[in-house]
């Protein structure tokens, strides 16, 4: 078994602390800069318009991560302590809302760019976004949060800021499978042709990522802090309807002609 006892902090000067989990949403944003950089290129997009597409990435994924949490994970307690939605420091980000987030910039974004369709947008971004969800998940794992349920198994860590309890790291699993699935999702845009179906790649994002998430709801402790009229978690909940959503969309683009040539 793993004793895990790391630091959520990487470093400190006076009050100000770098931390594993701020380092991985800036990798996150820098990475998936440098990414979109090479498809609008690739695509011949007008590459002024990225600032401005950062600048409603930026505030969908944090506006909408926050809010999702507050309101699918605990808003007994933020409704009655309202100043407690703005402490986006102290943590509490949820992935479903920052999917919401995500969608409802684009679709602003989208329509202030005609060159730039919604559903075109929503492919590109699919694969930097699987990317993103593999550090945060990382940084879950730095903080000692989100933890799996107890376990035996050899790779099972202790999180020793946490308690003494063997679980399992399903941080590293989500990790691990967002990875994969960027990976997946890049190489269906490189080489299958996939970018030139609208919805392809957004729709395998949705079935595959929340798909993992489903299943792995089954290792991890209960975060919601009321009781659901189902046997399912927040969680999983959440997840069908992304997933649902998914399979709809993978079905009309397999059902339409290609929408652009095959870009080289």
């Amino acid at each position: 078994m793993i004793r895990w006892d790391v630091s959520p902090e990487i470093f400190r000067l006076g009050p100000l602390a770098l931390r594993w989990y701020s380092l991985g949403f800036m990798l996150s944003f820098f990475l998936g800069y440098l990414i979109f950089k090479w498809i609008y290129k690739r695509e011949k997009k007008p590459l002024e318009s990225l600032d401005t597409l950062f600048v409603y990435m930026f505030f969908g994924t944090l506006i909408g991560a926050r809010l999702g949490h507050v309101l699918f994970y605990d808003p007994g307690y933020y409704f009655s302590h309202p100043l407690e939605i703005l402490k986006v420091w102290e943590g509490g980000l949820a992935s479903h809302g920052a999917a919401i987030g995500i969608t409802i910039a684009l679709y602003l974004y989208s329509s202030r760019h005609k060159d730039q369709p919604f559903l075109w947008l929503l492919d590109r971004i699919a694969i930097v976004v699987a990317l993103a969800g593999c550090f945060i998940r990382l940084g879950n794992l730095f903080n000692s949060e989100i933890l799996g349920k107890p376990a035996q198994v050899p790779w099972a860590f202790v999180f020793v800021r946490v308690d003494n309890i063997p679980r399992h790291p399903v941080q590293l699993y989500e990790a691990l499978a967002y990875l994969a699935i960027f990976f997946l999702l890049f190489w269906l845009y490189r080489n299958k042709q996939a970018g030139t179906r609208e919805g392809y790649l957004i729709g395998i994002f949705f079935i595959t990522v929340f798909g993992v998430r489903f299943f792995l709801e089954y290792f991890k402790e209960r975060q919601a802090a009321f009781q659901l009229p189902v046997d399912l978690t927040m969680g999983q909940l959440l997840s069908i309807p992304f997933v649902l959503l998914g399979i709809y969309l993978l079905i009309r683009a397999l059902k339409k002609a290609p929408t652009s040539p095959r870009v080289k």
